[in-house]
């Protein structure tokens, strides 16, 4: 399939130019809130019906949340994919606009936000994490489409019919579209799993649980496309190759979201 020629810039105003990329991250953080002032708004969803905070501070929150995953995305992609270049050059650390963001580093800038402000208002930091792991998931599915835009992150060759052929490719080969797979996976999927567990199980009920299910559900799934996806340039495949950097990174989510769904089920208050 030959590649939709979607221009990366969404709009440009003189010199100023706006990348699809940046609006998938606001448009992420603003429909997420929206989706989280519902959730907080319905008490009776919540351990013992107190939710983290109420529900319009979540837009306080959605604030916070924009700087977290920004500083967080940057440095984990400086610290865990780029590090040597960015000690030859730290000046480039602040090129943000020539890309490289880090998701697992957005995930714990993101989760430090969320901390900070649901300290500052008193409530529990489980069912803090319960509303991240509700939200993400839309923020995901928009990135991963605006990955897909930007013709980045493409994965291995294919034979399969829906091979899409990249123009950032200098093979021109037909690849896995492992973005959409992610979106897929991460945002789609994700997103109407933990649905079910929050508004048929009563998940958000046991403090800590739709957290878990997400760190599972997230990590299980970048794993499995990371073995069609290309590694980055930069670092190659790792351990005999056949490990990637996203991999290593993801399997700890796994066993943290498996150590709170644990939890959430031994809890008997």
């Amino acid at each position: 399939m030959p590649f939709p020629n979607i221009d990366p810039v969404a709009f440009a105003i003189g010199p100023f130019s706006v990348h699809w990329y940046g609006i998938a991250y606001l448009l992420g953080v603003a429909l997420g809130a929206a989706y989280g002032q519902t959730l907080l708004a319905r008490k009776n969803l919540w351990h013992k019906d107190a939710p983290p905070f109420e529900a319009p501070a979540i837009w306080d929150f959605a604030f916070w949340a924009v700087i977290g995953i920004v500083l967080g995305g940057r440095v984990g992609y400086v610290l865990f994919y780029n590090l040597p270049v960015y000690l030859a050059d730290p000046i480039q650390v602040f090129a943000i606009s020539d890309g490289g963001m880090s998701f697992h580093g957005g995930m714990v800038g993101l989760m430090l936000a969320v901390a900070l402000f649901t300290r500052s208002k008193g409530g529990s930091m489980l069912s803090a994490l319960d509303l991240l792991g509700a939200i993400a998931t839309i923020g995901l599915f928009l990135g991963r489409v605006a990955n897909f835009i930007n013709a980045e992150l493409y994965g291995a060759p294919t034979d399969l019919p829906w091979g899409v052929i990249f123009p950032t490719d200098p093979e021109g080969l037909p690849r896995h579209p492992s973005q959409l797979y992610e979106a897929l996976l991460e945002g789609i999927v994700l997103f109407i799993v933990i649905r079910i567990a929050t508004h048929r199980f009563k998940a958000l009920r046991r403090p800590g649980l739709v957290a878990g299910i997400f760190g599972i559900g997230y990590g299980l799934s970048r794993i499995a496309v990371e073995f069609v996806r290309l590694p980055d340039a930069q670092l190659g495949y790792l351990l005999g190759g056949w490990l990637t950097m996203g991999m290593l990174l993801s399997l700890p989510l796994v066993v943290i979201g498996l150590g709170l769904v644990i939890h959430a089920g031994r809890r008997n208050d």
